[in-house]
């Protein structure tokens, strides 16, 4: 469970397993700083950790301060964490579009208030807020 990897094994029908204990709490993110990633408890902001970029997977880029998110705890360690599937973020820099350029694909890329890259079509402006899906990494719509 700690190390995510996956072994195969063969069971006799009168074996027993048990299974993993894994609880689930709330924990929210207030900021990351040379690659460490502090979070805080939701209800009590005195009990504050940091969690190693490998936990947090990917997808740590659209997570904005303050954003309450699940944490897998397994044995009063967190193990792993529950981003959710999309986020709204604003607009930051994007170039202007050209009229006529759609010959990359009528995409053009944007940063977001969080620092993350992602393409996205050409009416998309500086200041808009758009919903990305976490787990593909890409531009869901305008909000």
């Amino acid at each position: 469970m700690i190390t995510g990897s996956v072994k195969e094994m063969t069971f006799h029908q009168s074996e027993k397993v048990e299974e993993a204990d894994i609880e689930t709490k709330e924990v929210k993110y207030l900021y990351n700083n040379r690659g460490e990633w502090w979070f805080c408890e939701a209800n009590d902001p005195s009990k504050r950790f940091k969690l190693d970029e490998a936990i947090l997977g990917e997808g740590r880029v659209f997570i904005k301060p303050n954003t309450v998110i699940d944490a897998m705890v397994f044995e009063e360690k967190i193990i792993g964490v529950e981003l959710p599937v999309k986020v709204e973020l604003k607009v930051t820099e994007a170039p202007p579009a050209v009229k006529g350029d759609t010959a990359k694909g009528g995409n053009k890329q944007v940063t977001l208030e969080t620092g993350a890259v992602i393409n996205a079509p050409l009416f998309i402006n500086e200041g808009d807020v758009i919903r990305v899906n976490v787990t593909t990494k890409e531009y869901v719509e305008r909000v």
